[in-house]
């Protein structure tokens, strides 16, 4: 049976898995991200899933950026033991196979793309929304990745050139209004606390979502605010590179419609031309398993052709 090996890093997981050309999972494992040493858990990983079983012909990784496409290396912000570390050599002499590395939000667009919410899409724009936001697009089917492999960065595209100063350095990026964190801050300054019964609770995205979903009025415009600079950012994207497709995945994507609602009303108001507002949102299908099916696809589109 032939497969690749598909490997998915984060700040707080490792994932790994054997995924055959239709997208099947044969054999997966995970495991947390230890603080200083990861590639040795990752080596660990890696033998679990790949013993006994088929032998893959490559390997496709998402990893946290931000990342240098040409070297293979990465430089996970909260990966503080990588910095400039080159993971595509890394794996690929630990491996002994093809190996071929990309952004996690970009392989999380590829996913969605392949198996997911953007099936069949000319053209998408995967986001992710979290602790951060990442972004990455597909086009005619392929990754687009840029030079140095952070095309897709839609979480640091400025919406308001007057706005906030972010944590990059720049000013007015949509990650300031829109991730997790930035939602529960602006709340949080603007009187926002967890409801009644439940003054213990950390006051962070998931309570805020379920106070904007019960109706409290600095809970619903958190989010409101916060879809505004995403349908900004949208219909940016939209006119500069045609997409046809959004999909949203993350965390912050499980509020559902708190989050979907507001943000189809703002696009609607944003978006002027008729291709940007053709644009169609659509909430993750594949959830946390999406960077990992993109991963995979990302293997198969650098796999030689059996002979």
């Amino acid at each position: 049976m032939t497969c690749v090996l598909a490997i998915d890093i984060g700040g707080t997981k490792l994932a790994a898995a054997l995924v055959d050309e239709a997208g099947s999972v044969l054999r997966s494992a995970t495991r947390p991200t230890p603080r200083t040493d990861v590639m040795s858990a990752l080596a660990a990983l890696i033998a679990e899933v790949t013993e006994g079983g088929p032998r893959p012909q490559a390997v496709g990784i998402g990893c946290a950026g931000p990342l240098d496409l040409a070297a293979g290396t990465v430089s996970p912000v909260n990966m503080p033991s990588w910095r400039g570390f080159p993971l595509r050599e890394e794996v690929r002499k630990l491996t002994g196979l093809p190996t071929v590395l990309a952004g996690d939000a970009q392989c999380f667009a590829l996913g969605e793309h392949w198996l997911g919410a953007g099936r069949g899409s000319t053209s998408l724009l995967g986001i992710v929304v979290s602790t951060g936001i990442g972004g990455g697009l597909v086009m005619d089917g392929a990754p687009l990745l840029g030079p140095t492999g952070n095309a897709g960065h839609v979480g640091h595209m400025s919406i308001d050139p007057y706005g906030e100063r972010c944590e990059c350095g720049g000013r007015g990026c949509v990650e300031r209004y829109s991730s997790g964190p930035n939602l529960a801050r602006w709340a949080l300054d603007n009187g926002w606390s967890p409801a009644a019964g439940r003054s213990e609770e950390k006051a962070d995205a998931r309570a805020l979502a379920r106070d904007a979903a019960a109706g409290d009025p600095v809970a619903v415009a958190a989010f409101e605010r916060g879809a505004r600079a995403l349908a900004g950012m949208i219909a940016s994207t939209a006119a500069a590179v045609e997409i046809t497709t959004v999909v949203i995945g993350g965390g912050v994507s499980a509020a559902g419609k708190v989050l979907f609602d507001p943000l189809e009303r703002m696009l609607d108001d944003v978006a002027g031309l008729a291709f940007v507002r053709a644009v169609r949102v659509h909430q993750s299908t594949l959830g946390v398993h999406a960077a990992l099916a993109g991963a995979a696809r990302l293997a198969w589109h650098h796999t030689p052709p059996a002979l």
